[in-house]
């Protein structure tokens, strides 16, 4: 069966500064403290600081107050995961690695081609056989050398990880190793909120894959709050595709550990594909910030991620991947559930479509 990502063509431009840093830092004739610092300017250029903007016409809509969007559609390849791909290809520079490989789907591996591109790095890109993305065409286009696997999505993570300890190359993929410095990466969001907001919102709603993610945003938030900036921590809303993410499951049904579901069990669509998985590689993580953040998970439909897509374009003017638009629906619905009390509510929308 092929499968689309629903993921469009993006343009993955940097600015002009960035490309002259660039040169910079594929220059090896330059120190390497100096290439590292060079490529520090260009992620602090280019990834993050994405907007924070209130949606005052979807109060209206759906009676909720002081709801804002964290649109990571802002950063160059047009989803959340420039931020970890930037930051695992700094350290592969640190640590003098000439070849990154990892496995995607699609988003993750477009982020890591570019951050790659710019460093001068060799970048090799596992798919599974199975799965079809038009983002294949950037990789490409920046450099980077599509290799096909059998299998699903995870056996094509665990294979591929395999052959960069055999090579020698920087292993990219998530969990084990990576994350912490993933977690480290996405933390930032929490920050970036709280500089706008001057304070941590009640809730924090996620769309949840591997889980990555949501744990990175509550260990910023933790981070914030024992530091004394914040007077709480947000409690954490994770929503996923109905019954085909294990992080989700395992909260519903009461376990303390993230169960793997059934591969066979797990139906990919052009709609869910971001969100599902039967193995998720940071679920214990994850379950963790769900847990001691006293938040909540959400199953949601196909159907309902479509039609947010539609209404978030007519009334907010946003252009949003189905898949992105499930934490902001679980936070709605949750309001719809328990009448939320006046303060701040923030649904994080990971990707532009």
């Amino acid at each position: 069966m092929n499968l689309k990502d629903g993921v469009k063509t993006a343009e993955n431009k940097v600015s002009d500064e960035a490309y002259e840093l660039s040169a910079f830092v594929k220059d090896k004739s330059k120190s390497l403290v100096d290439r590292l610092e060079s490529y520090e300017d260009i992620m602090n250029l280019e990834v993050g600081d994405t907007g924070l903007s209130r949606a005052k016409t979807m109060e209206r809509e759906f009676g909720i107050r002081q709801l804002y969007i964290k649109y990571e559609g802002d950063n160059p390849t047009g989803t959340q995961k420039d931020r970890i791909a930037f930051a695992q290809i700094y350290d592969a520079l640190r640590r003098e690695f000439h070849v990154v490989s990892l496995a995607t789907c699609g988003n993750y591996g477009v982020a890591v081609a570019l951050a790659a591109n710019l460093a001068g790095m060799e970048c090799k890109i596992y798919i599974p056989e199975c799965y079809q993305t038009d983002r294949i065409e950037e990789m490409e286009a920046l450099g980077a050398q599509i290799i096909r696997l059998p299998g699903s999505y995870e056996d094509v993570v665990v294979r591929s990880s395999e052959l960069a300890v055999e090579n020698d190359w920087y292993d990219a993929n998530p969990g084990a190793s990576n994350t912490p410095l993933q977690i480290s990466a996405y933390s930032l969001i929490a920050t970036e909120i709280y500089e706008d907001l001057g304070d941590a919102p009640k809730y924090c709603a996620v769309p949840v894959s591997n889980g990555t993610l949501l744990a990175g945003i509550y260990r910023g938030f933790v981070s914030l709050y024992k530091r004394g900036k914040t007077s709480r921590i947000p409690k954490m809303i994770a929503a996923s595709s109905t019954r085909k993410n294990p992080i989700v499951q395992s909260f519903l049904s009461g376990l303390d550990h993230c169960m793997d579901l059934k591969p066979e069990a797990i139906k990919e669509t052009k709609y869910n594909e971001p969100l599902i998985n039967w193995h998720s590689f940071d679920g214990e993580e994850a379950l963790y910030a769900l847990r001691e953040s006293q938040g909540e998970a959400f199953n949601i439909s196909d159907r309902k991620m479509k039609e947010m897509t539609s209404l978030l374009a007519k009334k907010e003017g946003f252009k949003i991947l189905p898949a992105a638009t499930a934490g902001l629906i679980a936070l709605l619905e949750m309001d719809e559930k328990l009448n939320f009390e006046p303060g701040r509510f923030v649904a994080v929308l990971t990707a532009k479509n």
